[in-house]
């Protein structure tokens, strides 16, 4: 039988252990997401990580930094800020063309998201009739551009014969003033364009010509050889966050009021991730699952930069896209 002091001791001893095992159990891995943009409402499933707890769960503290474009997303990861990173396949191709050793492990957004839009009065229906036009793009180094170029090498077009103008993020008020015949834009901005009372229009979808993803995770070769189990939370987690966004886009949209940047307008940031969700599914989502990759659009579309001569290697997209992290 234990003395009184030994009891003590022993209870001690066992509520130490206890706490111990409390402290390591509140142990989270910190993952931190190199972002393409600010905190904009069309990520909601990631900016709701305080209300649901989806990375928490899988024993992750989220952690999300901001960027100007899908390029500046793989810098900040490239110099060590950041795990993964938020990225498009253009800035991919780009950078392996620079000898980047890099890994997509996860397809956010399957259906590309980019269009050209057009008044109905220039006539403007198919890429074939961008031939001779002035077309605005955000900047010169924004997907807008890119997948413009990809467009117009669809139909056998290159830029030499268009005229680009950079017209900025706010780039319709120069399509309304007549100032270019067409803007490339994207499926949200053309969304805000019409609520802010933007004329009937064209719409030319890019994806109906070139389905390349919109947006991917991509890690460094060495980040996905040593970290694969906590990438496999990470993507489980992220996955979910996914699902969830799709079921209850009122409640993504609820949350977006105060956790995204853009988010002041609730029926806006619903109508925004409403479109967010379309893009995140396609018929190889559907047969495998949330984030699984297409390789034949991102093979044709590495091939393409390299016709275009924005890159200068042949890519093997076979040797840059894993699946196996994926749930």
């Amino acid at each position: 039988m234990f003395s009184p002091s030994r009891r003590c001791i022993a209870l001690a001893l066992a509520f130490s252990a206890l706490l111990g095992c409390a402290s390591r159990a509140q142990t989270l891995d910190t993952v931190t997401v190199a972002g393409w943009s600010q905190p904009i409402s069309e990520i909601t499933n990631l900016l709701a990580e305080p209300d649901k707890g989806f990375f928490k769960a899988k024993g992750i503290a989220l952690d999300y930094v901001p960027g100007t474009g899908g390029g500046s997303a793989i810098q900040t990861m490239l110099t060590g800020k950041a795990d993964i990173a938020f990225t498009d396949p253009a800035s991919l191709y780009l950078a392996l063309d620079k000898g980047e050793k890099l890994v997509a492990i996860y397809n956010i957004y399957p259906q590309n998201v980019f269009n050209v839009v057009a008044p109905r009065s220039a006539g403007i229906k198919r890429p074939a009739d961008l031939k001779g036009k002035r077309i605005g793009v955000y900047s010169l180094s924004s997907g807008t551009r890119q997948n413009l170029q990809v467009l117009l090498q669809q139909v056998g077009l290159t830029e030499s014969d268009v005229t680009i103008e950079v017209t900025g993020l706010l780039n319709f008020a120069p399509l309304v003033q007549g100032q270019v015949d067409a803007t490339a834009a994207t499926d949200t901005g053309l969304l805000v364009g019409r609520m802010k009372g933007l004329p009937e229009v064209d719409v030319i979808e890019v994806k109906d010509h070139l389905n390349l993803p919109s947006d991917i995770f991509v890690v460094t070769q060495a980040t996905y050889e040593a970290k694969k189990p906590l990438l496999k939370r990470f993507l489980a987690a992220y996955r979910e966050s996914a699902a969830w966004m799709i079921a209850k886009p009122e409640e993504a949209a609820k949350i977006a009021v105060t956790r995204a940047i853009n988010g002041r307008d609730e029926a806006l940031n619903l109508e925004i991730i409403k479109l967010r969700n379309l893009s995140t599914v396609s018929p190889t989502t559907d047969s495998k699952g949330l984030g699984h990759f297409d390789p034949e659009p991102m093979q044709k579309g590495a091939d393409t930069f390299r016709q275009l001569g924005l890159i200068a290697k042949p890519i093997d997209i076979g040797q840059v896209v894993k699946s196996d992290l994926i749930p």
